[in-house]
């Protein structure tokens, strides 16, 4: 599929459609069920460098948060996610065997266990309607497929551009937000802005814990796509076409 607006960018990852879809890709990447391993964060990061569609199912989506960032309901309920979030708990640790490591001294996301909850429950939780949700790279998707979101992963400069274009048919200065979430989880409030009729991008990547997955200067940005396609059309018009842009691409 072709974009004026991110080939203006020249991006250097390759941006991810988040597909909904009860047909499950063939030779895509995937967990095995019941795995609580998998990294949902990784699946993102290698669907966009090594142009890999990767697919999940409720009872393959890896962690409690990898499902929960899916969209497959609310995973946290039944684990302590309030003290891996924050000051931990040697003693679940310790039931978790090796798989406990982070949980005894916790991440310090949040102050405290309570704090972490309140965080939990402010969270837009949702249940898809399809069976699967599928990444797939940027140069894969069709227009039948449809895309829920598509996920830029953008520079500082790119990413200005994408919040200026965001609001640029707009004028209101409310085009964008920037939740903390796990790395990948900006899905999950792209869900909620693609339900809006003026939905916002969201900015993301915080998770300090993820960000070695990605080069230091990047972050992500969630678009639903109907937003992407309202930024596409002002493009000709924009910035993107003036010499200040072109400029600014010489030093990335």
């Amino acid at each position: 599929m072709n974009s004026q607006l991110l080939e203006a960018l020249k991006l250097k990852m390759q941006p991810v459609g988040v597909i909904q879809t009860d047909d499950a890709p063939v030779n895509g990447l995937h967990f095995k069920e019941e795995s609580m391993r998998g990294c949902v964060a990784a699946m993102l990061v290698t669907a966009s460098k090594k142009n890999r569609v990767a697919f999940f199912h409720r009872k393959s989506c890896g962690c409690p948060g990898g499902g929960t960032g899916l969209g497959f309901g609310d995973r946290y309920e039944g684990f302590p996610i309030d003290c891996l979030l924050s000051t931990g708990n040697e003693k679940v640790a310790a039931q978790m065997g090796r798989g406990g490591s982070s949980m005894a001294e916790g991440e310090r996301f949040f102050r405290n266990p309570e704090q972490a909850r309140k965080w939990v429950d402010s969270l837009p939780m949702t249940e898809v309607p399809s069976e699967y949700v599928v990444f797939k790279p940027w140069e894969q998707v069709t227009e039948q497929d449809n895309p829920e979101l598509i996920v830029i992963f953008a520079n500082a400069d790119q990413l200005s551009a994408l919040v200026v274009m965001a609001d640029y048919s707009r004028g209101t200065n409310q085009s964008v937000t920037a939740p903390f979430c796990a790395a990948f989880q900006s899905i999950l409030f792209g869900y909620a802005e693609a339900k809006k009729e003026s939905p916002r991008g969201v900015i993301g990547f915080f998770d300090i814990s993820q960000r070695q997955a990605v080069d230091r200067e990047i972050l992500t940005f969630t678009v639903p796509f109907k937003m992407l396609q309202e930024m596409e059309a002002g493009v000709e018009g924009s910035f993107l076409r003036m010499h200040v842009w072109h400029k600014l691409q010489e030093r990335q």
